[in-house]
């Protein structure tokens, strides 16, 4: 959520921020804004909506060679042009945008700048109006934004601009997430190396409580107290196509395709030159030690993590807890003698998880982080890493990213059962192998899912998903993703569970969306569907090849039981998908949503 993007070189800098303001979209936003410095000062252009609206507004006979752009989430106020940035302060010769949430804004009001008045409801507009005081009081810039900083508490990315010395843009970072770029002629900042990969490919990643001073030929990173701080850049391994729709019409459905792709890469990807599992040593180790893993995760990667304690205690014999981010970092369990900490997280930067990630290294505990994206704040900052080697997922419902979470901890699962001397009775890769090709058929099934979207979901306003074991953690996955994106009610439940509560909900012609995959719960599921039928409920089941029933609305291709959510979740995301487009929602950017949750 939220994003930041900065330019600073020779060419005009307007086109260049949008266009990276558009690479970031998919973090999730209600507003967005530029500033443009040139010799006539500091030009700001910010509206509420979409970056289109931005575009509509901007004055295109302004130019500039430095400048800053945001896309804002909003946390404190409404959305609306007041509260999006860029902020100044309240001799505009300061302008500022920031990512992240300060804890103590009312606090630095109150102790520093009772006297002030301000224009927007945000924490944001403190930062800058402290620096301006600061510099006031006899501080040089630098000084004054390293006091400002030293004075927050809470997360922020922070792009600050100085109208009497254009010629810099001044970063810092806590918590969010925050590169600087090295260009030809020019450097820039961004939150995802995605939005300025149209001018470099070549970034710097920046640590807690860093500053960096940014000139278009030159950058110095310092720490709170002015230290200098070396650090070699690295590059980018991303095509820029990877990031485009291409003839998609939604980035969704195209993430949606690259699953057989991504299971095949996955493959590839963990085994050696003679076909068996590779994972790194270090790994296999923890995860033999550990008396106990705990799985820390939230929404989708959550869902992925119940599904992963079923592959790690089925097949490694290690018991497993699973646990919300958001819950655990404030309401710790008791924890067992050698734990080990596995944090899911398609995006890496999760403020919920690093959180807790925080709290277990203060402990002393190992963790292991499995991620999309390598070089995150998560994977940096546990003892190991899982790569889902899954491509850019820009979309803000995850869908490759959680079926690539589902193979990595399979073959987690079955790398230490292996090691443990617990060999299954099945060979994971080529499992896998078959789990791409059913994938295939499912998604060239696209028709036939439309069908089933508005058979059961035109004009309904509540759904459930019902199954048991895998199943189950499968429907809450659809459930989540059907009420993401057509903001359908949508809940998944245990179908056992119905009868002690839930099917009080049922009504005449209630859409109940019933998986069954797992053969010994076949009759078990089969006879729930037919007591909320009886209740006037509208039942879609969806079975497992060589468990189909006459009247089952599909058939999924037979896969290994255990990987069975790797498949049987493609029908619920296309179904989904087709559900919010008859309503004509937003499907790759869904109202108050965002991709990556960097605030807690």
């Amino acid at each position: 959520m939220c994003g930041i993007v900065g330019y600073i070189g020779t060419q005009d800098t307007k086109e260049i921020l949008l266009q990276g303001l558009e690479k970031l979209e998919y973090r999730g936003y209600d507003s967005a804004g530029i500033a443009v410095v040139n010799g006539e000062g500091v030009r700001i252009f910010k509206e509420k909506g979409r970056i289109a609206a931005l575009r509509d507004i901007v004055d295109y006979n302004t130019h500039g060679t430095v400048g800053i752009g945001h896309t804002r989430w909003a946390t404190h106020g409404v959305p609306n042009r007041v509260n999006a940035h860029p902020h100044q302060s309240s001799s505009s010769r300061f302008t500022l945008v920031h990512n992240g949430v300060i804890e103590n804004y009312e606090h630095l009001k109150r102790d520093f700048l009772s006297s002030h008045s301000f224009i927007s409801d945000t924490d944001t507009e403190v930062i800058v109006q402290l620096v301006e005081k600061f510099v006031e009081e006899g501080l040089s810039v630098e000084e004054a934004f390293r006091k400002t900083l030293k004075n927050l508490k809470g997360s922020y990315a922070i792009a600050l601009l100085d109208e009497e010395n254009p010629d810099v843009i001044y970063v810092a970072k806590n918590k969010s997430p925050l590169l600087v770029g090295l260009g030809d002629g020019c450097n820039v900042v961004a939150s995802d190396a995605m939005a300025m990969l149209q001018v470099t490919d070549t970034f710097v990643e920046l640590m807690d409580e860093e500053i960096v001073v940014v000139m278009k030929d030159s950058l110095t990173i310092k720490d709170l107290d002015g230290n200098v701080v070396s650090r070699e850049p690295f590059v980018v391994e991303i095509d820029v196509s990877d990031i485009e729709k291409g003839t998609y019409p939604h980035y969704m459905l195209k993430e949606i395709d690259e699953q057989p792709f991504v299971i095949r890469n996955i493959i590839q990807q963990y085994q050696d030159e003679n076909g068996n599992l590779k994972l790194d040593a270090s790994i296999r180790q923890a995860m033999q030690d550990a008396d106990r893993i705990y799985i820390i995760a939230c929404g989708t990667s959550y869902h992925a993590g119940l599904v992963g304690k079923q592959f790690i205690e089925k097949l490694a014999g290690i018991p497993v807890e699973v646990h919300i981010a958001s819950e655990f970092s404030y309401n710790m369990p008791l924890l067992s003698q050698k734990p080990l900490f596995i944090f899911i997280s398609q995006s890496g930067e999760t403020a919920d998880s690093r959180a807790v990630l925080v709290q277990v290294k203060k402990l002393g505990h190992k963790a292991l982080t499995i991620t999309n994206v390598p070089g995150s704040t998560l994977s940096r900052e546990a003892d190991y890493t899982l790569p889902l080697y899954a491509g850019p997922e820009i979309a803000v419902a995850s869908t490759k990213a959680y079926t690539a979470q589902l193979a990595v901890l399979a073959i987690l699962a079955v790398d230490t059962a292996i090691a443990k001397g617990l060999r299954p009775d099945f060979d994971l890769l080529k499992e896998l192998g078959i789990v791409a090709n059913a994938m295939e058929t499912l998604c060239d099934s696209k028709e036939e899912m439309k069908r089933v979207a508005d058979e059961f979901l035109s004009i309904h306003r509540n759904a459930f998903f019902i199954g048991r074991g895998l199943d189950f953690y499968v429907c809450l996955e659809g459930a989540l993703k059907l009420k993401e994106i057509s903001y359908i009610q949508a809940e998944g439940f245990a179908a056992g569970e119905l009868k002690h509560g839930p099917i009080a909900l049922i009504e005449n012609d209630t859409p109940v969306i019933a998986l069954s995959t797992q053969k010994r719960l076949d009759l078990n599921i089969r006879g729930n569907v037919k007591e909320v039928v009886a209740r006037g409920a509208n039942p879609c089941i969806i079975s497992m090849q060589g468990m189909e029933e006459v009247g089952d609305r599909f058939v999924i291709p037979a896969v290994h039981e255990l990987l069975t959510p790797l498949v049987s979740v493609i029908p619920l995301q296309l179904i989904s998908y087709y559900a919010a487009l008859h309503r004509g929602c937003d499907v790759d950017k869904p109202r108050n949503l965002a991709k990556s949750v960097t605030v807690e």
